[in-house]
């Protein structure tokens, strides 16, 4: 339409009709025919009248190289103000909840989340407290602490002896920096150490019967360890590499950071060893000082978080896990009733503990050491892709990965299917370690769960293609993990312990 095509032509009519000769127009600040005010033109002030913003424009005096000094002036703009002859619509404009709205234009919904969150925590409120009347305060006085975490005082001394396998790490590259032992044995002597690292944990959980989150908790250190020892060998070997290269004259790539020379601290391995991060180097960025107020801050969040991860654990996920049934037998109808009614708390309980780990204690942990570099996840809860998620949510593995696994294996021509199959594998062999160890089931349920990852990053990856919309990827994500994958692995081996335990007392 020539209203919304040509609004000039509107303005000019109106400037060469009887408006213009009214004596009002010409006191309004040249409103009409001052040719010195460009900005605060007739024709400017008919264009803005169509807007919804004028009045606020009118009030504020904003737009004006002169602001009205006469309260009759102002008066006379309002006359001319959202006149029948003006057009009210002169632009295509979405809706703001429509998709392209939400998606591509800067549309805030602040608004719209912090009801979300009113209601998340009101209608939480109400099943706390009606979770409370009907089956009362079920956390038993022993779940921080009980006579029979005294058991486990093998698993402890077995922590503590863990240090050996750095030391002897240190040792061996000491040797080697001094050429006593040829790179060949250096590269088997690490491997023998890293190898003990963990089988030597496993060992000591299967020979005793201790509880299963101490377990847990030593599989955990004894992995972080291996990765770390295997990035302190592989790092000293490449630095080895590049130092031999340079004194031969060799060019080396301007990407190879060589600011410090190759050398062997005990220092700096102590420091690396206790440090946030997987990735072995001599130094990193450091902050200046300690903030203790901070500290303390996340010291608290992380007691408050805790708590209610075990609040959540105690009072909902065991009742709801002690009376379900094995996922792949019986009724077919009760088990999705279950693994939906246990997939609320074991979001909560999840995101909880990504809090308390990734966040806080991380964060805490670079804190107290200076550590600079505090990026421990991004935002994974955007993932378009499943790939897209396995690279964002665990930094410090995820740069593990692509710097001693993912682009060592392109590097010796492996195709990249096959690398990242690979990357894939060594993350179900650990994950399955540190479940099924402590559980003393060897099912393959967390090894299998992983695995099925690799189909999903393919289906995640078309879909994303195809539709080209970021919630399709999104919402695959989020079901398959928090609605599917991890209440099914509960059930799984929960009964799977259960029936274990049944068979040990008969026996």
């Amino acid at each position: 339409m020539a209203i919304a095509d040509q609004p000039e032509t509107i303005a000019t009519a109106i400037e060469h009709s009887t408006v213009r000769r009214r004596p009002t127009a010409t006191s309004a600040g040249g409103l009409y025919n001052s040719p010195e005010s460009t900005d605060s033109s007739g024709e400017d002030l008919v264009k803005d009248s169509g807007s919804d913003d004028f009045m606020d424009t009118v009030d504020s005096g904003v737009g004006y190289s002169q602001p009205p000094q006469k309260h009759e002036d102002k008066t006379s703009v309002l006359d001319f103000a959202y006149r029948p002859s003006v057009p009210a619509h002169r632009k295509v404009k979405e809706s703001p909840l429509s998709s392209d709205s939400i998606f591509h234009q800067l549309q805030s919904h602040a608004g719209l989340f912090n009801l979300c969150i009113v209601v998340l925590v009101a209608v939480n409120s109400r099943l706390i407290i009606e979770n409370l009347m009907k089956y009362g305060f079920l956390i038993k006085s022993g779940f921080w602490f009980s006579s029979y975490s005294l058991s486990d005082w093998p698993l402890f001394m077995c922590c503590l002896s863990l240090v050996i396998f750095p030391f002897t790490a240190f040792l061996v590259e000491k040797l080697a920096q001094r050429k006593c032992i040829p790179e060949s044995v250096v590269v088997l002597l690490h491997i023998i150490i890293t190898s003990a690292s963990v089988l030597y944990p496993i060992l000591v959980i299967l020979r005793c019967d201790s509880a299963f989150l101490s377990g847990v908790t030593l599989m955990l250190l004894s992995c972080v360890v291996w990765l770390k020892l295997v990035s302190y060998a592989h790092t000293n070997y490449d630095m080895r590499q590049l130092t031999k290269s340079i004194e031969k004259g060799e060019a080396v790539p301007n990407t190879v950071n060589m600011d410090y020379p190759y050398s062997v601290s005990f220092k700096s391995l102590a420091y690396f060893m206790v440090a946030p991060t997987l990735c072995y180097q001599q130094s990193y960025p450091r902050t200046p000082y300690i903030r203790k107020g901070w500290v303390f801050r996340q010291v608290v969040k992380l007691i408050i978080f805790t708590g209610v991860m075990g609040f959540i654990i105690e009072q909902y996920i065991n009742p709801i896990v002690q009376n379900s049934q094995h996922p792949f037998k019986g009724d077919l109808l009760y088990a999705i009733e279950r693994v939906l009614k246990l997939s609320v708390p074991n979001l909560y309980v999840w995101l909880c503990m990504f809090y308390c780990f990734f966040h806080l204690w991380l964060n805490i942990l670079a804190e107290l050491l200076r550590f600079g570099d505090r990026e421990f996840y991004k935002d994974w809860w955007n993932a378009k892709t499943v790939e897209d998620y396995w690279r964002m949510w665990n930094m410090p593995v995820h740069k593990w990965m692509i710097r001693h696994l993912y682009f060592p294996c392109l590097r010796h021509g492996i195709p990249k299917a096959v690398a990242l199959l690979i990357a894939f594998l060594v993350s179900a062999l650990f994950h399955e370690l540190c479940i099924a160890v402590p559980c003393h089931i060897f099912k393959l349920w967390a090894f299998g769960g992983i695995m099925f990852q690799v189909p999903l990053v393919l289906i995640t990856h078309h879909l994303q293609n195809k539709f080209r919309n970021s919630m399709v990827g999104n919402m695959i994500f989020w079901f398959i993990f928090s609605i599917l994958g991890q209440p099914m692995c509960v059930l799984l081996y929960y009964h799977d312990l259960m029936n274990r335990k049944i068979k040990l007392d008969q026996s």
